[in-house]
């Protein structure tokens, strides 16, 4: 995958060779206030493979710790600036440095199949129950 950083980027690296995700770091620091948001710009630049897309995914870390999450799409022919919103969702603030992991890079495979509109969809099991209709 072609990667292109601006000046004072952070290259994003797997820390283990069979991570999953790239880590993806701040290019500046900032706040993420407590129950807020903030976007950070990384200075990342991706040329995502054909027939795949790029997905931001949480920090788990981030998450667990500190109630921090974030999730973006990043499709096939996006070539701009990576953004990460970060979402606090604990009582506490939350100081990002530059260079801190902010979140990953997961990279998936997709397909594009045709939309239809139609009357009727094909039946199943499940049908339109949901949320709850399969138990604890």
């Amino acid at each position: 995958m072609n990667i292109k950083l601006d000046n004072d980027a952070y290259m994003p690296t797997r820390a283990h060779d069979t991570d999953a995700g790239l880590d993806i770091r701040a290019k500046h620091g900032g706040v993420v206030k407590a129950h807020g948001s903030t976007t950070f710009f990384t200075g990342v630049h991706v040329e995502i493979p054909e027939h795949t897309a790029g997905f931001l995914v949480s920090k788990s870390g981030l998450n667990v710790n500190h109630d921090i999450t974030s999730t973006g799409l990043i499709d096939e022919g996006y070539t701009g600036e990576i953004a990460v919103k970060l979402i606090n969702h604990g009582d506490h603030d939350y100081e990002v440095e530059p260079g801190d992991k902010i979140s990953q890079l997961v990279i998936v495979p997709v397909c594009y199949p045709d939309v239809l509109l139609v009357d009727d969809l094909t039946g199943s099991d499940r049908g339109n129950n949901g949320f709850g209709s399969t138990g604890r």
